[in-house]
C-alpha cells in the first residue's frame, strides 16, 4: 500500500559509503539532520532578503526597542524606583530573570537587553511572507535555541546569582561544578547511567507492586498484578505504554505508582512491558507491535479473565497503538474491548507540536541511514531531541544550577527513569514516522492492519482521553482532535503539568500535588463538535489529581466487584507464571 503524500524512503543500502559520515554527524548533532535546518534557515532568509517591508518594520522594531531599552537604563540608576522586566505580550514569563538578585541597577538592564533582544528575533522569523510554516518553526526554535545560549544567566561575568554563590563559597561553586560537568562527560562517553541512579532499580524501589510475568513473547512480557482488596471489578485494565519508553513510569515508587493507585482501588491491573530491542529486530514492523503486542495482551487478558471485556488504556504512543487496534477491532463481534482510554496520545498528527520540527522527509531520511548500520536508532538520540524541545529547563537550567552554582539535584524516581533509555527498531521507527506524522495516514484512514485500512471512526466504544496542558510531545489540542475523528462518547480531561509530570499525578501521599486540579467534560455519542477552546472554556475544574476522575469513570462502567483470585488462579487449577515483576525484559538495556 503506497503512501500518501509521502516519498519512498531511498534503500540506505543502495549507498553504503554515505553510512560513516552522516553517523558521525548524528553523534555531534544528536540525530538532527544538518540539511533540514539548513534549508530551513536558507526559506527564511531568502525570503527576508526580497522583502524590503518586512526588513523596514524590523529596522523600526529594532530603532524602538533601543530607545525602550535606553529610558529604561535611565529609569534604573542607583536610587530610583525599581521597574519590573517587560517582555513580548505573546511570549512566556522568563523566570530565569525572576530571582531578586537580577532587580540590582546593571543586571537589571542586561536581562531587559536580552528579552528585548529576543523579541526582536521572534518578530524577524515569523511572518516572513513566502517562507512555508514548517520552515518558519524550524527558524524560530533554532534561533531560539541560539538565544538561549547567549542568555545572560549563563555566563558568570553577567549573572549575579553566580557571583554571589563565587563570593559566598570563596569560588568553590565553581570548582564543584567542574567536578559536576566531569561526572557527567564521563557518563555520556561511557554510555553510564547518571549518579543515583542505582537507587531506583526496578524491582527494588521502582516498580516494586506486587505481580506475575503471566505471558510472554519475541516482544512483550505482561504483567498481571496481584489484587490488594478482598473484593475486585470483574473488569481487568490493561494498560498498553509506550514503546519508546520503560513501562515503569506507571510504576514508579510506591506513592507514585499509578499501578498501585488502580490495584488499591479494587481493580485487576495487566501491564505491557516491551522488550528493548536490538540488531536482531531491525525488520521488525508497526503491524508486529499491533500483532505481537496489543492483540496478544488482549488475548492474553481475556483467556485468564474470559467473559467480562476489557478496559484497555493506552499512553502516548501506546495510546496511539492501542487506538489503531480499536479500530481494527471494531467490526470483530468477539472483541474484548468495553472502554478504550489513551493518555496523552495523539491519533491525528497534523499538529504535533515541537516535536514535528524535527520530522521531515530530510530528517526522516537522516535517521533511516543513521539506523542502517545497527538496526536501531538508540535511545539516547531520541532522548537528546526531547532536550532541545525544552532546553531552557533540560540543559540551560542544568547548566546554571550544576556546573555554575555548583549544586546537585537530587535524582528522583522520574528523571531516573527518563534516563533508562529504549531503543527503536529500524523499519518500525521509519514506519511510525513516515505513516503516522509523515503522511498522517491514521486520521485519514489509510493506516493498514492486517492488509486493511482502519479508521478511528469505527470505534464506538465509551472512551476516556487525557491531556495536559505543557505537553511538548503530544500537544494538548492536538490529542483534542479525536473528537473530530470519532463520534462516540468521549470523556476528555485536562490536567496541568507536561507530558510525564501531568500524567504521573497521585492523588494523596508525599509525592501528590496540593494545588494540582484538571477540567473534566463528557461529549456525549453523537454530539455537535465543539472547537478546543470553547471547551476549556465551559469545561468545569476539578480540585486535585485527575486519577481520582479517571478511577470513578473506570468503576461507573465496571459491573458489581467481585470476590479477589490471587494470580495463577483460575477456578480451582493453578496457571503456571513466568517469574515475578517486573519481569525480565525492563532490564534490558
Amino acid at each position: 500500500m503506497m503512501l500518501a503524500d509521502t516519498k519512498a524512503p531511498t534503500n540506505v543500502a543502495s549507498y553504503p559509503m554515505d553510512l560513516p559520515l552522516k553517523q558521525w554527524v548524528g553523534r555531534l548533532t544528536h540525530g538532527v539532520s544538518p540539511a533540514a535546518v539548513t534549508a530551513a534557515l536558507e526559506d527564511w532568509w531568502i525570503h527576508l532578503a526580497v522583502s524590503p517591508g518586512k526588513q523596514e518594520e524590523l529596522a523600526e522594531s529594532a530603532f524602538r526597542k533601543f530607545l525602550t531599552w535606553t529610558l529604561f537604563t535611565q529609569s534604573a540608576l542607583p536610587g530610583t524606583p525599581y521597574r519590573p522586566l517587560k517582555n513580548a505580550p505573546d511570549l512566556p514569563e522568563d523566570k530565569r530573570f525572576a530571582p531578586e538578585h537580577w532587580k540590582a541597577p546593571g543586571y537589571h538592564q542586561w536581562a531587559q537587553a536580552f528579552l528585548l533582544t529576543q523579541q526582536w528575533w521572534d518578530e524577524a522569523t515569523r511572518g516572513v511572507r513566502g517562507v512555508s510554516q514548517h520552515h518558519e518553526e524550524v527558524t524560530e526554535f533554532m534561533t531560539r535555541q541560539w538565544l538561549d545560549m547567549w542568555s545572560p544567566s549563563n555566563f558568570v561575568a553577567t549573572s549575579p546569582q553566580v557571583q554571589q554563590e563565587v563570593w559566598s563559597t570563596g569560588g568553590l561553586n565553581l570548582a564543584y561544578g567542574v567536578a559536576n560537568w566531569w561526572r557527567d562527560a564521563i557518563a555520556v562517553l561511557t554510555d553510564g547511567a547518571p549518579a543515583g541512579a542505582e537507587r531506583f532499580e526496578p524491582g527494588e524501589t521502582v516498580a516494586v507492586t506486587p505481580g506475575k510475568v503471566v505471558f510472554r513473547n519475541r516482544l512483550i512480557e505482561l504483567i498481571q498484578y496481584e489484587p490488594a482488596t478482598r473484593t475486585v471489578f470483574p473488569e481487568p485494565v490493561l494498560i498498553v505504554p509506550s514503546w519508546i519508553m520503560k513501562y515503569y513510569i506507571l510504576d514508579l515508587s510506591p506513592d507514585n505508582s499509578m499501578v498501585k493507585y488502580l490495584v488499591d482501588k479494587g481493580h485487576t491491573v495487566f501491564m505491557i512491558s516491551w522488550k528493548n530491542p536490538d540488531a536482531s529486530d531491525r525488520d521488525l514492523r508497526m503491524e508486529d507491535y499491533v500483532e505481537l503486542g496489543v492483540f496478544a495482551a488482549l488475548k492474553a487478558v481475556e483467556a485468564a479473565m474470559p467473559g467480562h471485556g476489557i478496559h484497555a488504556t493506552g499512553y502516548c504512543l501506546g495510546g496511539t497503538l492501542l487506538a489503531i487496534a480499536a479500530a481494527a477491532l471494531a467490526h470483530d463481534e468477539s472483541s474484548p474491548l468495553k472502554t478504550l482510554g489513551i493518555l496523552a496520545g495523539q491519533t491525528d498528527f497534523q499538529e504535533p507540536g515541537e516535536l514535528g520540527l524535527f520530522i521531515d522527509e530530510s530528517q526522516i531520511a537522516f535517521l533511516e541511514d543513521l539506523m542502517a548500520q545497527r538496526g536501531y536508532l538508540d535511545g539516547r538520540q531520541m532522548a537528546g531531541a526531547f532536550a532541545l524541545i525544552n532546553s531552557k529547563d533540560l540543559v540551560w537550567s542544568k547548566l546554571v544550577h550544576e556546573y555554575l552554582m555548583g549544586a546537585q539535584t537530587p535524582l528522583t524516581d522520574l528523571r531516573a527513569w527518563n534516563a533508562d533509555a529504549t531503543r527503536m527498531p529500524h523499519r518500525m521507527h521509519s514506519e511510525y514516522l513516515r505513516r503516522l506524522y509523515l503522511g498522517n495516514d491514521l486520521a485519514e484512514g489509510r493506516f493498514p492492519v492486517r492488509g486493511r485500512p482502519v479508521a478511528i471512526n469505527d470505534i464506538h466504544l465509551p472512551t476516556f482521553v487525557a491531556a495536559t496542558e505543557r505537553d511538548h510531545v503530544s500537544p494538548w489540542k492536538s490529542v483534542y482532535k479525536i473528537n473530530l475523528l470519532t463520534r462516540t462518547e468521549i470523556s476528555f480531561v485536562l490536567t496541568a503539568g507536561g507530558h510525564n509530570v501531568g500524567v504521573v499525578n497521585p492523588p494523596e501521599g508525599p509525592q501528590a500535588h496540593p494545588s494540582a486540579s484538571h477540567r473534566f467534560a463528557v461529549r456525549e455519542a453523537g454530539a455537535p463538535y465543539v472547537d478546543p477552546q470553547t471547551w476549556l472554556d465551559t469545561a468545569p475544574q476539578r480540585p486535585g489529581s485527575w486519577w481520582t476522575t479517571w478511577q470513578h469513570w473506570l468503576a461507573e462502567h465496571s459491573g458489581k466487584p467481585v470476590p479477589a483470585v490471587p494470580v495463577g488462579r483460575r477456578g480451582k487449577a493453578h496457571v503456571p507464571s513466568l517469574g515475578d515483576a517486573p519481569g525480565s525484559y525492563v532490564h534490558g538495556n
